[in-house]
């Protein structure tokens, strides 16, 4: 007999780690997945800051754990997911979340700044699916990756953003996610990426300062930036058994933006 769909999106029994999860779009998806059920473990570089951010899951009756670590180190990156196996026991659902942004012309772009993106946004997102892979998710045939890109990645700015680096990167990310869903559909795991439109957060803020809420809203068709709500049922969805036979796929989650670029 088939489950009922909500037996289908119960994350009950299921572990979580969640990068960058100590605020804006990474505690939004944490508290989705923990919503549902799944015990949570969030990591970001600042210990006050994840504290912070287990105790609003608590009090939401999520259970929830943190370890500080910098995901674009790959020493710390080893040691976090050696130390998310002594917590968790398995890791069930990864969500590379945690990122960088950087804005300057592209003929004027520093080469460290370029690196900084780029490792943590994809070498971080290479190197902890890596690991979590080899020590839980293959081993035990399961495994759910959620990659967070951009609708940056699917093309280029509005006239008065530029961002090279950053858009490379999270069109990396879509594609990383693509190539690993092929190698490693064999071991029962699913790799797929979500791409959010605009959203207010702590990356956003400056942008969001310069051109405005309203002038920034009306680029999407919905006439509304991203809230606080709008990624939980696409992490669940992609966390869950609901979505079970969806892999190598990216969606936007942008109030149709992407429709309008083209994207």
């Amino acid at each position: 007999m088939s489950r009922t769909v909500q037996q289908l999106f119960d994350l009950h029994g299921k572990t979580a780690l969640v990068t960058g999860g100590s605020r804006g779009l990474g505690l939004q998806l944490a508290e989705a997945l923990g919503e549902a059920g799944a015990r949570v473990l969030l990591t970001s570089r600042k210990l006050s800051d994840l504290q912070e951010a287990a105790a609003h899951l608590r009090e939401r009756g999520i259970e929830a754990d943190v370890i500080a670590a910098d995901c674009a180190d790959p020493a710390d990156i080893e040691r976090l997911a050696q130390e998310a196996m002594k917590r968790l026991g398995h890791v069930d659902i990864l969500v590379n979340n945690a990122g960088a942004a950087w804005g300057a012309p592209a003929e004027d772009h520093p080469l460290e700044a370029w690196d900084k993106v780029m490792n943590l946004n994809v070498r971080g997102y290479f190197l902890l699916s890596q690991q979590i892979g080899r020590l839980s998710m293959i081993p035990r045939k399961y495994g759910r990756i959620i990659n967070i890109a951009s609708i940056t990645g699917l093309g280029g700015n509005p006239k008065p953003i530029k961002t090279l680096a950053y858009n490379t990167s999270k069109a990396a990310a879509i594609n990383f996610g693509r190539a690993l869903a092929c190698e490693w559909g064999v071991h029962g795991i699913t790799v797929n990426a979500i791409c959010p439109g605009f959203f207010p957060s702590k990356m956003s803020a400056g942008l969001l300062k310069s051109m405005g809420l309203d002038e920034m809203a009306s680029h999407a068709p919905l006439n509304r930036l991203g809230d606080d709500e709008d990624l939980k049922g696409i992490a669940v969805l992609l966390a869950s058994d609901a979505g079970k036979h969806i892999t190598g796929q990216w969606i936007a989650v942008d109030g149709g933006v992407s429709v309008v670029t083209g994207g």
